[in-house]
């Protein structure tokens, strides 16, 4: 099962919100309208809440989880890459999360940032608005440009476009085997 209860809390949804196949969505969930999490992904709510804003997207094997401190929030209009892995910290607005880049508990990231891929942000580390960051530990590199931080809290948009494709082909949660093309 995609969405799924801990004990007596549910996932909730926004509108237009689309999940692909393998996708988990567990527990004190709550995703904001036209977020979309995508393939493999896991949203693990179990021991805390975890909220994720309007028009954010959540890539291909992705995971978020929580603890009993730390919930784990993401602002609006942000981008997690492929297998981006956040636990109990906090993500700004317009943020880009680089493919790999892992945040741990009660870190901060402020908005529009640009976490580069691969990068490590340690636990309880803050980052101001607007920052360039990067490493394994993770430190601000530099400001981004205004030009940087328009691509970056724009990058949401592709995959606000995306999950309209995948619900338009008539899925709600997935590939649609009954309409792929007979490869007999």
């Amino acid at each position: 099962m995609m969405l799924s209860r801990y004990f007596d809390y549910y996932p909730t949804l926004g509108e237009r919100v689309y999940y692909a196949d393998g996708a988990k969505i567990i527990g004190r969930a709550e995703l904001g309208d036209h977020v979309n999490i995508w393939f493999n992904t896991v949203v693990r709510a179990d021991v805390n809440f975890i909220k994720i804003g309007k028009n954010t997207n959540i890539q291909d094997l992705c995971m978020l989880h929580v603890t009993e401190i730390n919930s784990l929030t993401i602002g609006e209009n942000t981008s997690l890459g492929h297998s981006v892995i956040l636990h109990g910290c906090k993500i700004g607005n317009g943020c880009l999360i680089g493919m790999g880049a892992i945040i741990l508990d009660g870190a901060e990231i402020g908005d529009n940032c640009l976490v580069a891929a691969g990068s490590l942000v340690t636990p309880g580390k803050k980052f101001p608005a607007g920052s360039m960051i990067k490493g394994r530990p993770a430190v601000v590199e530099r400001p981004l440009s205004a030009e940087e931080i328009e691509r970056v809290s724009n990058h949401y948009k592709a995959y606000v476009v995306y999950k309209d494709q995948y619900l338009r082909m008539g899925e709600t949660h997935g590939t649609d085997q009954e309409k792929l093309p007979n490869k007999g």
